[in-house]
């Protein structure tokens, strides 16, 4: 199929409307979802006192579609987001959407999307957004009775202006989630919540902010879209271990490139803030779907800088090797351990 007309190299991290998206819909009457299918509408319609609209029910998803070297299309372990949308849709008492059927789904829209998928080397990708949501009427605080579950896709380049180069983010006074709260699901929520700290951060010059945890705000979390990795002085890939972490696919994914195929030791614990302000970790990273990882240069604490041993002209060594590696993988440059490449076309 013949590619879109566009600047695939110089895309940015932003919305294009493409051609066709998927749609399914749940009925509290006909207690299941419908066969589902693909559209050209791009437009929702419902009640004005939707349940997304009085009360936040909904779950989302992100994951890439990648033209590999052989020319190949292919998704990076959709069946992983299936399930966490399906752990994410029970937590908020949506009705789960099965996940075989997701990762067909996914295959399905990209498929009939393929003119969008960017070329090989572009550097841009075909970002995938299921999303699941209350869609009838609800006034009272409980459950919709009926939901939609959409996926849209749209072209993009890097999430970060200037690709893998270091970023400069600060620690925020902001909670992202509370302990046994919603932090360890892909709630659209909880990024609303995260809204007012980026902006300010932005505001100020930082890339991103740092959450620490809201019950001693002595460890660090995560950020306000992606998890955090270290790696300390004996080249231990260090990954913080929290219940409302969301469970990154990038960063499950990058664990175990760094046992398999890198050598590397991995340590999942809790990670104290006083460690990193000690310089226990020569680099750090941001890593998620979007961003695949993010090197960080420095911190800001409060007006007070932190250096990180890699420093914000190039990203660190092994947070290269692990970057690189997953996206060979991805890719199709490096043979990817079984089930983690879903082919399309």
């Amino acid at each position: 199929m013949e590619k879109k007309n566009l600047d695939w190299a110089n895309l940015s991290f932003a919305y294009m409307k493409t051609d066709y998206r998927y749609v399914a819909n749940y009925t509290k009457a006909a207690g299941k979802w419908d066969e589902g299918g693909l559209t050209t509408d791009d437009k929702v319609v419902m009640s004005e006192c939707a349940g997304v609209l009085q009360y936040s029910q909904s779950v989302f998803e992100g994951l890439k579609a990648y033209t590999t070297k052989k020319g190949e299309i292919v998704c990076f372990r959709p069946d992983l987001n299936g399930q966490r949308m399906y752990d994410s849709a029970q937590r908020l008492e949506i009705p789960p959407f099965p996940v075989d059927r997701f990762v067909e789904a996914v295959k399905e829209v990209v498929k009939a999307d393929e003119a969008w998928v960017p070329p090989y080397g572009t550097g841009a990708t075909l970002y995938i957004r299921p999303y699941v949501f209350g869609i009838s009427p609800v006034i009272g605080v409980k459950p919709a009775d009926d939901y939609q579950f959409r996926i849209l896709t749209t072209p993009v380049g890097p999430y970060f202006k200037g690709g893998a180069k270091p970023i400069y983010v600060r620690i925020t006074d902001y909670d992202r989630a509370a302990p046994h709260g919603t932090g360890n699901i892909k709630a659209g929520l909880n990024y609303a919540m995260s809204l007012k700290a980026i902006m300010e951060a932005h505001r100020l010059g930082f890339a991103e902010n740092i959450y620490l945890d809201a019950a001693t705000r002595t460890k660090i979390e995560e950020t306000g879209g992606a998890n955090i990795l270290f790696v300390d002085q004996d080249n231990t890939l260090v990954v913080p271990k929290s219940d409302s972490i969301l469970p990154s696919i990038t960063r499950r994914s990058l664990v175990y490139v760094a046992q398999h195929y890198l050598g590397m030791k991995v340590d999942e614990r809790p990670v104290y803030f006083k460690e990193v302000k000690d310089g226990n970790f020569k680099e750090c990273g941001l890593c998620g779907t979007a961003a695949v990882i993010s090197p960080i240069g420095k911190i800001n604490d409060h007006g007070t800088d932190i250096n990180i041993a890699s420093g914000m002209e190039k990203m660190g060594p092994w947070m290269t090797k692990l970057r690189e590696t997953l996206l060979g993988i991805q890719e199709g440059e490096i043979e990817a351990p079984e089930g983690w490449i879903c082919h399309i076309c």
